[in-house]
């Protein structure tokens, strides 16, 4: 159901608890809505400070899930939920459980790199993160749309650091991927890479894809939403 003119309002969770990341996370998302949208990005006070692989996700859960039905019981209005972890954690739980539309990160960022070009890579942190993503792919039905998931071996909260070799290793991943993968688009697989995404489109020629922006912007695109819980 559409709200009229309700300003629509999107809760962007970082499901760690870094809140510099969740900081971040804020600022990119904002600069991708329109005016008129407004943006509450917040984390939980429990959990893992960074999310690399299976069993930090699950320990994200208690803390991502409290979050939300907090939310759920406030009194202020929720047209969206953005899941702002590249693993999509806690994604299609929170798809069941909330009465408006639920968007994880890396399943925007898919369908976005899908939408342009034939064949796309991630370049995302840790191996230890790759079967995951690869998993989501699957959910999303678009693993064969991917040439492959690669790993910087960049931890996420180096992309947290001053004069980090973050940047240059994720560079390095990139040229490798337009060398080997024959694609033409990337999605960068983590959320703290969000401040790259144009420096690193311009550099490389081809749309590299931040899950923030890519989530924003698909969910300001959708022509209904269904009441907010009060």
């Amino acid at each position: 159901m559409v709200r009229g003119k309700d300003p629509l309002h999107i809760l962007v969770i970082n499901p760690n608890t870094t809140a510099s990341m969740t900081a971040k996370i804020g600022v990119a998302a904002i600069a991708a809505a329109r005016p008129s949208t407004r943006i509450t990005a917040v984390n939980p006070h429990t959990g893992p400070a960074a999310i690399q692989g299976r069993k930090d996700g699950e320990a994200a859960l208690p803390g991502l899930f409290a979050l939300v039905e907090d939310w759920l019981a406030g009194p202020q209005n929720v047209d969206a939920i953005i899941i702002a972890c590249f693993d999509d954690t806690g994604l299609w739980e929170l798809k069941q459980r909330c009465p408006f539309p639920v968007l994880g990160i890396g399943e925007a960022a898919y369908h976005m790199a899908a939408l342009s070009a034939v064949r796309f890579s991630v370049v995302t942190t840790l191996s230890v993160s790759v079967p995951v993503l690869e998993d989501n792919l699957r959910k999303t039905g678009l693993m064969a749309r991917c040439a492959q998931v690669r790993a910087s071996e960049v931890p996420v909260l180096a992309l947290e650091e001053e004069g980090s070799a973050g940047r240059s290793k994720i560079e390095t991943e990139i040229a490798a991927a337009l060398a080997e993968n024959d694609i033409g688009a990337i999605a960068l697989g983590c959320a703290g890479m969000a401040d790259l995404a144009e420096d690193l489109s311009d550099k490389f020629k081809i749309p590299v894809i931040d899950g923030i922006a890519a989530a924003v912007r698909l969910i300001e695109a959708l022509p209904h939403r269904r009441n907010s819980l009060t």
